[in-house]
């Protein structure tokens, strides 16, 4: 089950998304670019791009890069981002539900976390118009791999559950209810799947976790409103408790579903060919 359109739901996470979120490697990125043969000047469309790390990275390559999201504050923020990192975006304010002939074609679209608060079938009704014969759509994101030392995670689960049990228990319940986005790409246009994951391991601080805690829609500051002091006293009180010397880590394997037309991996034949 696809949750409700909020095309504000990330507002307040804004100053705390791009810096504190693990970042997609260059080395992935690359990676898509050769499987889904982009040269430079291709169009990309990264859709619901936050404050622009996927849309940054496929610039960085030479692509002719569009960067749409619903909340203004985030094309701000990746206006401000592309402009430090030296590249040039076009930015649309829209979402999923704006996508139309009027865009034009695309080589890739690109999705960072976002794919499952849209209506995805009808997403990828939308830009099966949209995607060039040879082209795709790839999904970026990340899987938690737990190793040992301070679980700063179950202490974030466990504080949510005590601040925030109704977004907790509706984060659950289309959980339960929604299909893998590998089943519902399967019954699309882009049926032809991979994915390739790169694992990385980095230090946080406390600062950092408190950060990360906030970037999420579940935690924003937005959510927790006038809870979000108590919120955070808790929360820097445990993670003093689990590492009295301040040191965490975190290992997440970042990773892309490539999905295409299988057509689109047929090797053509020449006429001459038995």
């Amino acid at each position: 089950m696809t949750a409700a359109f909020e095309p504000h739901r990330f507002r307040s996470t804004v100053p705390y998304y791009a810096r504190y979120r693990m970042p997609y490697p260059d080395e992935l990125i690359e990676f898509v670019s050769t499987r889904c043969a982009l040269e430079p000047g291709n169009r990309v469309l990264d859709l619901g791009c936050g404050p622009g790390p996927l849309a940054i990275g496929f610039a960085r390559l030479g692509m002719a890069v569009t960067a749409m999201d619903p909340e203004s504050d985030m094309l701000a923020a990746a206006l401000e981002n592309a402009k430090e990192a030296g590249v040039t975006l076009s930015l649309i304010e829209g979402s999923s539900y704006d996508l139309g002939p009027s865009l034009g074609q695309f080589h890739l679209v690109t999705m960072g976390r976002s794919f499952h608060w849209m209506d995805r079938k009808a997403t990828l009704a939308a830009l099966d118009g949209l995607v060039e014969r040879s082209g795709g759509v790839t999904f970026f994101g990340d899987r938690r791999i737990e190793m040992p030392g301070p679980n700063w995670r179950a202490l974030v689960e466990q504080l949510r559950e005590e601040f925030v049990p109704a977004q907790i228990a509706e984060r659950r319940r289309q959980r339960a209810e929604e299909e893998s986005h590998e089943a519902v790409l399967l019954q699309s246009p882009f049926s032809a799947i991979e994915r390739y994951g790169v694992i990385i391991s980095r230090k946080l601080d406390p600062d950092d976790v408190v950060g990360r805690v906030y970037s999420s829609s579940i935690t924003s500051p937005e959510t927790l409103g006038d809870k979000r002091r108590a919120f955070e006293q808790t929360l820097r009180e445990g993670l003093a408790h689990l590492s009295p010397n301040g040191e965490f880590s975190e290992v997440v394997e970042l990773n892309a579903l490539i999905a295409r037309r299988p057509a689109a991996l047929r090797p053509s034949r020449s006429p001459n060919s038995m």
